[in-house]
């Protein structure tokens, strides 16, 4: 047995463990087609596990035009509920030989967060992990998934975008493309892979922009991929675009054929050094804040946020230091098994 079969074997045994002692502590259990749900109600149980399989088959229409088949073995879900609780979850799945198995999923949240926010970003990751069978890039994973939550938590993640480019905490996308782990800083990753996604996801759709990920993936050629689907002729360009449609406070679009940009857009495939020329302006250092430009008109309210909890999606807490504190290090979701975890 391999370290990957091992370790599946090894989350199993946990999450058996899991589900006895929660019996022991009057937790609820609930079997669905897809899922197992650890809540700590009856109730609770049933109304995650049913809606759960609602988005799994929603999200999966939408993303890939039909439904996955059942998977072979159920993903257990463990939940906490509680008012007030912020909303977080991690999901982990081995990949090996083409397959992708050994799902667990830990989320976490009010009732409504759950339902509505933190169920569809995590059943996102199963659909896309069901899809390609192997990890996607970070900024594309987190991003894409986060599309699907409920507006206000995607209000949050669009205030502390303007937030972190006005603390110069933007990610080039030189070096957002060729991620494969999580960053320390991981918080604007988030946020601004968020943003990029759904600015392809306005002009092309989601399918398309799952057919962009396919290109990328075969042979680590972002630019190409990039230029083929959305006619960009490379990433400085993708970049300006979506710097100008950030400034232009996130208008919806419709195919990238009918926009009509403003006076000052960089449109697709437009060198940026022909474009009108932002001055840039100053962070508190002397050194000049490449992203500063765009959010000088745009007002922030910084979102309080902390890096505790899962380990998979940062969880909101009210109670926690502002956006502009670094988080710390958060590790991959294609994890076998999480740290945390293998010590329990």
């Amino acid at each position: 047995m391999d370290a990957r079969s091992h370790g599946a074997a090894w989350s199993a045994a946990i999450v058996l463990l899991g589900f006895a002692q929660s019996t022991l502590f009057g937790a609820a259990g609930y079997r669905t087609a897809n899922f197992t749900v650890d809540a700590p109600t009856p109730q609770l149980a049933r109304e995650i596990g049913d809606t759960a399989e609602l988005w799994r088959k929603q999200l999966s229409l939408e993303w890939l035009g039909r439904e996955l088949p059942n998977w072979p073995q159920p993903c257990p879900i463990k939940a906490q509920v509680a008012t007030g609780m912020g909303a977080g979850g991690a999901t982990s799945f081995v990949f090996e030989g083409g397959r992708v198995f050994g799902w667990r999923m830990n989320i976490q949240g009010s009732r409504e967060r759950v339902l509505d926010s933190v169920l569809p970003h995590e059943i996102t990751h199963t659909i896309f992990a069901s899809h390609f069978r192997q990890p996607l890039p970070r900024w594309a994973d987190e991003g894409a998934c986060t599309t699907v939550e409920h507006r206000s938590e995607i209000e949050k993640q669009e205030r502390m975008l303007i937030d972190f480019l006005q603390h110069n905490r933007g990610i080039p996308f030189d070096r957002m493309f060729a991620m494969t782990e999580y960053p320390q800083d991981v918080l604007p990753l988030y946020a601004q892979g968020h943003s990029l996604a759904q600015f392809l996801i306005y002009q092309r759709g989601k399918r398309e922009f799952l057919a962009f990920l396919e290109d990328g993936l075969r042979d680590g050629n972002w630019p190409r991929a990039l230029h083929q689907r959305y006619e960009y002729r490379n990433l400085v360009v993708l970049q300006s675009s979506w710097l100008d449609w950030v400034r232009q406070g996130r208008p919806a679009l419709e195919l990238a054929s009918n926009v009509s940009p403003s006076a000052n857009a960089v449109v697709r495939g437009q060198d940026p050094a022909s474009a009108p020329q932002q001055t840039p302006r100053r962070s508190n250092g002397s050194k000049s804040n490449p992203w500063a430009s765009l959010a000088q008109d745009t007002p922030v309210t910084p979102t309080p946020i902390s890096s505790s909890g899962p380990k998979d999606w940062p969880v909101q807490d009210n109670e926690v230091a502002s956006v502009s504190q670094a988080p710390s290090s958060q590790p991959s979701i294609y994890e076998a098994l999480s740290r945390d975890a293998m010590r329990r």
